[in-house]
């Protein structure tokens, strides 16, 4: 389960990176 967790984790920061560079673009 703790990989789950780790993966959810990455998941968001990607999301939460791509919205940034929509943003900026």
């Amino acid at each position: 389960m703790f990989i789950m967790d780790l993966i959810l984790m990455l998941l968001s920061g990607l999301i939460l990176i791509i919205c940034v560079l929509v943003g900026v673009a």
